[in-house]
């Protein structure tokens, strides 16, 4: 009952959680599937894009193969380890962030708690729950001190616990950005074993990224409200203008020398 008056005080339809519910919902809020997701979604997309630009510079210089694989290869390691400590920052500099919100909020809970349960009250009031049904919800959840906490901090600071792991979005960010950022280096690299290829090595590794970044892309729907298409075209053509304007560059460069 609780839940469906704060559901229906938030817009939402108003319903009671069955005990398999909860646990489902428990069962995701515990995970960080998700989150490795989003890191190797957008690592490969960093990878891919950052990479095809440094290939579509050097190829628009006419430089040789030997220098797009030098150049590419060192890009690629030097960047997914500098993409992966970014993210592995992130992740840590936001679960410490938490972790203190926390603390101040389970310090509020045990030594200012009448405090806290009237600012909770007000709240709640503030989202159309009357004043005496938001007595009632504060006053039974204020006695389990956790769940008062995991409240006040989704409520009051709008935060939410999370279970990632910084080490594991960071190499997940490392392996997704080398993996897919390869791909235009790999296709020069076999240009010498594959007649086809070597006749169109640029044309080639201009596909091939094209159709990971489309791909990578439209994967973006597992965790934003876009449409999958929308999502992959968007990518695809983000990363068109800046390979292009890598072979732009490389092509005055290349006139200069």
């Amino acid at each position: 009952m609780i839940t469906q008056k704060i559901d229906q005080a938030r817009g939402l339809p108003g319903k009671d959680y069955s005990p398999e519910e909860v646990k489902r919902l428990k069962k995701q809020n515990k995970t960080n599937q998700g989150s490795l997701v989003k890191s190797f979604v957008y690592g490969g997309l960093d990878g891919t894009v950052t990479t095809f630009a440094v290939v579509a510079g050097v190829a628009g210089a006419e430089l040789s193969t030997a220098v797009v694989l030098i150049l590419g290869v060192a890009n690629l390691i030097a960047d997914g380890i500098s993409m992966a400590f970014g993210d592995y920052l992130g992740t840590r500099a936001e679960n410490d962030y938490i972790d203190t919100k926390r603390t101040g909020e389970l310090w509020k809970a045990r030594n200012a708690a009448e405090q806290e349960k009237k600012d909770m009250i007000e709240l709640y009031i503030e989202k159309g729950i009357s004043e005496s049904d938001s007595k009632t919800v504060v006053g039974i959840i204020s006695q389990y001190e956790k769940s008062w906490v995991d409240i006040m901090m989704v409520e009051k600071l709008g935060l939410i616990e999370s279970s990632e792991s910084p080490i594991k979005n960071a190499l997940a960010t490392f392996v997704s950005f080398v993996l897919f950022g390869s791909i235009p280096v790999l296709i020069y690299a076999i240009a010498k074993f594959i007649p086809f290829v070597a006749t169109h090595t640029f044309f080639t590794a201009c596909i091939l990224p094209g159709v990971t970044l489309f791909i990578l892309g439209a994967l973006k729907v597992f965790f934003t409200k876009q449409s999958w298409y929308r999502a992959g075209t968007e990518m695809l053509i983000l990363g068109g203008v800046a390979s292009a304007a890598a072979y732009v560059v490389g092509v005055l460069l290349g006139r200069l020398g």
